[in-house]
């Protein structure tokens, strides 16, 4: 089972305060290149891996989604999702990634939006969702670049949000890294960029785009902080076709 940091009171208080958590998709800087990525969500079946406080669900079902399946293996996130939520299109349920069953041929579109760095194996989940998309579907997720991931060692710096800073500790070694981020032994899986997108080729998925991001200098301009983000990617950007 991966681990349920936001459940952890601690955590959970500190991430309800983050800006992307206020704010929603407004506040994610990648957002809009995220957006881009997407299919029309018009009339299709979609499914949000690590949903969160349901943002992206809501966007989904706005944009006209005809059902929209929000899962996240966090009571805490899926209660405040509910909240926040009135439509009868979207849909809750806790569920581990890590042993994610879904229906076959269910979806049109799979999203998910930082959150697979905390799967520790990705394969059964890539085959899973590989398995529940209709074929010519896209699956489209962002994760915390590798380059960014929290170091072998201790004494390193917070970035914007509380997030690891440059440079990354043993990039080649691959594995579990523990942080203190909003909460002491936050366990999240570093893996080379390259094995991420192998994991996609050989669940089945032709690679769309791979979009290494960085904040634009209209962003910068907005939200002065993100600046110091020019000096690495923040975020792994995918698009992948379900063949």
């Amino acid at each position: 089972m991966a681990q349920n940091i936001y459940d952890d009171p601690q955590f959970f208080a500190g991430y309800s305060q983050l800006r992307r958590s206020v704010d929603g998709l407004a506040g994610a800087p990648e957002w809009p290149a995220l957006q881009a990525l997407l299919p029309s969500l018009k009339g299709a079946r979609v499914v949000d891996l690590g949903c969160g406080f349901g943002w992206f669900c809501r966007w989904a079902a706005e944009a006209g989604a005809a059902e929209v399946l929000g899962l996240d293996l966090s009571a805490r996130m899926l209660a405040r999702a509910a909240e926040l939520t009135d439509d009868g299109r979207i849909t809750y349920r806790v569920a581990d990634l890590e042993t994610l069953d879904l229906p076959q041929g269910a979806f049109d579109c799979a999203f998910s939006s930082l959150a697979l760095h905390y799967v520790e194996d990705l394969r059964p989940l890539f085959a899973s969702v590989h398995d529940a998309l209709a074929p010519g579907s896209r699956f489209v997720f962002s994760i915390e670049h590798p380059i960014y991931m929290a170091p072998r060692s201790p004494g390193w710096s917070l970035g914007v949000d509380g997030q690891r800073t440059w440079p990354v500790d043993s990039y080649q070694a691959e594995g579990p890294r523990r942080t203190n981020w909003l909460a002491d032994g936050v366990v999240k899986h570093h893996r080379k960029l390259g094995t991420t997108l192998n994991l996609l080729i050989q669940a089945g998925f032709a690679i769309g785009h791979l979009d290494e991001f960085g904040p634009s200098p209209a962003q910068m301009a907005e939200r002065p902080e993100l600046a110091e983000e020019r000096e690495r990617p923040m975020f792994a950007l995918v698009a992948a076709e379900r063949l």
